[in-house]
């Protein structure tokens, strides 16, 4: 039999933190995460689980103060009063303190904050959210009572009937909960370099000639992709119907693609990375390539031509599924599977979701080979985070569904799952509206992973060229800006691998007293994104979004306007951009090389944001897996003096000795730096620094910023569809006002459509201090 790979972990518990009674196990974890157990005749199991990974936690000092059968259970965060008998809302509570004073009992359920969901298919707005480790009672908990036991050969068993539970009383330490949520049920893997650049999808019957000639175009347009998706016509579709349906297939449909391997070496000739789409349900039928090695190796009479059932808990099934479905196309140059499981069933054993064994069996599998793994798979329960990335499913084409992703995106990771995909641009049903396409690319250029997509209908593909010039151009720009933001996302990644804080964050992750707000979110550690996701106003011809800003000064970093925070703004854009915020003494690493694929760059753009002192580390590495990995760091430091561009640290020929960046400094005004060039529309200045491998300064002065008001007012009138005296008489009255206050007030008295006088209020009020 085949040994599995398993999560790493010792699942073991520190038998110090563990106190064992009568048909009960509690287990003090950290002071504030509990395990919580009921079996009968003490049968306790200390394995890894679908949820679990690992229980060996430092220990943490408890009291436990005993009267007959009953006990009273103390850390600093938490007080447990259990009387000893079985589990009941009476006889089981605990009171938190930290910081949200909640009491549990238990079977009650708390009021969650976010989470997630396992599939937004046919959604058009919100969906229920669960398995958030985070409430506004201060407590959450899982529920692995029925999770399978991971054995020490890899397969999974059923477990005897008993009570499991994980109690997280982190209040509003979102961070914190994060932190030892990874460490119990494993961290968040690095995901290949590749994977944070554009995906191309469409579902549709490609020949070979058409999409490779689709992927020039892409080129010669001046867009690079990392990842190409192959939806399910790969496959023979077209089947004999006393065979059942075409979605399930692993034969060449060579109709479509007559050389596939000679297909797959051009594309990765290209730079690009490969997936296949599969649709498991139906098994394997008699008009496959393999149906012979399957039915041989699982002894099904072949001459009958016999279906063999897709069972996802039979061990030798799984075996010969990889090895005669899987492994042969890999070998032809597939890179990693794109599995559309959306059916029940599909198990012999009873408690069994196939979901959450496909995504365990496949990530295992791929693990065989030398590159990291990765899978593209629906969402199936707490411990799917350890087999990313998440496949969000086919959501309708509606400013509703548009909405709800960010929030989707962002409340996932308060149930530890980071790394969605989402169809960008919606997959079907809805309207067309070059609009609404262009939101949804620039919400897909901030999110975890930027894979185009769209259904099999002739209108509805993702090309940015089917949009018109002007909106083409815009999708271009922001497709490129994705693929130049990987050295800042790939550095991210590693630090939500590492340290458990997520891509993503909701703004009270960082900002605990933040309003609830689920619409804007932390892009890593130096920006906020703020997508829009509602038409614009016709008159301003701009899109609007309500933002709340931490105190400090922020910088937009399109326009280079700059805000004062602690507030909230209204927030206006044309179709060109949407607010994405950086923050005081933010250093952000952007890619100058627009190549496919995703190489660590000689050419790097440094935005450099005024206002604090800031500080940024650039991970590198050579994409290998943990056993073989090797790394650079190159810090970038931002003070008084100027900014520094350290030597890397760690191994050093992962740089390319020829790097030259060039820093963009934003926010410092004229004069500031010894500029190359002044950018009089962003006052930005920039400076080219040939470091290469050695370190780096560049001086900077104390240079205020000039205000530019006027020039942003009149950029708003410009492109505004409103009267031409109305737009005059704004501009003059601008041009001739003393102080913003006297601006703002003669504004309100003029009666202005509530659009055009919300985006003047912004340009005028975004610097409270800051002069006319």
């Amino acid at each position: 039999m085949r040994q599995w790979e398993k999560p790493a972990g010792d699942p073991t518990p520190n038998p110090k933190s563990i106190v064992e009674g009568d048909g009960y196990r509690i287990t003090v974890l950290t002071p504030r995460l509990l395990r919580l157990e009921q079996a009968e005749g003490n049968s306790f199991t200390d394995a890894q689980t679908q949820a679990v990974a690992n229980r060996r936690f430092d220990f943490s000092p408890f009291q436990v103060r005993l009267k007959g059968k009953a006990l009273e259970l103390r850390t600093d965060f938490l007080r447990l009063v259990y009387d000893g008998g079985p589990f009941s809302s009476n006889g089981l509570s605990i009171e938190v303190f930290s910081g949200i004073n909640g009491i549990w009992h238990y079977g009650s359920r708390p009021s969650l904050i976010g989470g997630t969901a396992r599939t937004l298919d046919e959604a058009d707005g919100e969906v229920p959210l669960v398995d958030s480790i985070f409430s506004k009672q201060g407590y959450a908990l899982i529920n692995d009572s029925r999770s399978l036991f991971i054995e020490p050969d890899g397969w999974v068993s059923p477990r005897n009937p008993c009570v499991d539970l994980y109690f997280f009383a982190y209040g509003n330490d979102f961070l914190g909960g994060l932190e030892d949520f990874y460490k119990l049920a494993g961290s968040s893997p690095m995901l290949p370099r590749w994977a944070l650049g554009n995906w191309w999808s469409r579902f549709h019957p490609y020949t070979d000639s058409e999409y490779l000639d689709l992927i020039q175009k892409f080129n010669d347009s001046g867009i690079p992709l990392c990842v190409s998706v192959l939806d399910m016509d790969w496959h023979v579709t077209s089947v004999d119907h006393k065979l059942g349906t075409g979605w399930t297939g692993y034969s060449w449909n060579r109709e479509l693609l007559p050389d596939p391997e000679g297909f797959l070496q051009k594309l990765h000739s290209k730079g690009l990375k490969v997936t296949l789409n599969v649709h498991p349900a139906d098994g394997v039928r008699s008009h496959e390539d393999a149906y012979s090695d399957m039915a041989n190796r699982l002894g099904v009479a072949s001459n009958f031509m016999d279906k063999i059932q897709f069972d996802v808990a039979n061990r030798e099934f799984m075996e010969a599924y990889f090895e005669f479905l899987h492994h042969p196309l890999e070998d032809a140059g597939v890179d990693f599977w794109w599995i559309d499981w959306q059916q029940q069933g599909g198990s012999s054993l009873d408690g069994v979701d196939p979901l959450w064994m496909l995504n365990h069996f496949h990530y295992a599998d791929i693990k065989r080979k030398k590159e990291r793994p990765l899978v593209l798979s629906r969402y199936a329960g707490t411990g799917s985070h350890r087999y990313p990335l998440g496949f969000s499913g086919d959501t309708c084409i509606t400013w509703k569904s548009l909405e709800f992703q960010p929030k989707f995106t962002s409340a996932a990771s308060c149930a530890g799952y980071g790394w969605w995909s989402h169809d960008i641009g919606g997959h079907f049903k809805g309207i067309h509206s070059a609009e609404l396409q262009i939101r949804w690319l620039q919400l897909g250029v901030f999110s975890p992973i930027m894979r185009l997509h769209s259904s099999n209908s002739r209108f509805s593909s993702k090309d940015p060229w089917r949009l018109g010039p002007e909106m083409a151009q815009i999708a271009t720009n922001f497709l490129r800006l994705r693929h130049s933001l990987i050295p800042y996302i790939y550095t991210m990644m590693e630090l939500f691998n590492r340290t458990g804080a997520p891509l993503i964050q909701p703004m009270f992750f960082r900002e605990p007293t933040a309003p609830d707000l689920w619409g804007q979110y932390w892009f890593g550690t130096q920006l906020i994104a703020c997508p829009i996701t509602s038409p614009m106003d016709q008159s301003t011809k701009l899109g609007g979004f309500k933002a709340w800003l931490p105190k400090g000064i922020w910088h937009d970093i399109f326009t280079g306007e700059t805000y004062d925070g602690g507030r909230f703004l209204n927030l206006h854009r044309g179709i060109e951009t949407i607010p994405v915020l950086a923050k005081a003494g933010a250093i952000i690493p952007i890619s100058q090389e627009f190549e496919n694929g995703a190489q660590n760059p000689a050419r790097i753009s440094l935005w450099v944001f005024s206002g604090s002192q800031g500080e940024f580390s650039l991970y590198e590495d050579n994409g290998a897996k943990p056993e073989s990995i090797a790394q650079a760091i190159t810090r970038f430091t931002l003070d008084s003096s100027g900014l520094t561009i350290s030597a890397p640290d760690g191994d050093a020929s992962l740089v390319p000795e020829n790097r030259v960046y060039q820093v963009k400094f934003m926010g410092f005004g004229k004069g500031a730096v010894s500029a190359e060039k002044w950018d009089e529309e962003q006052g930005a200045a920039f400076v080219t620094v040939k470091a290469g491998r050695e370190k780096a300064f560049v001086p900077v002065k104390n240079a205020a910023p000039e205000s530019r008001i006027a020039e942003r007012v009149f950029s708003l009138l410009q492109k505004a569809e409103i009267e031409y005296d109305l737009k005059r008489d704004i501009y003059d009255l601008t041009l001739r006002s003393a102080s913003k206050v006297a601006l703002l007030g003669e504004l309100e008295a003029m009666s202005l459509p509530r659009p055009l006088a919300s985006a003047l209020t912004e340009i005028v009020a975004a610097r409270i201090g800051e002069r006319m």
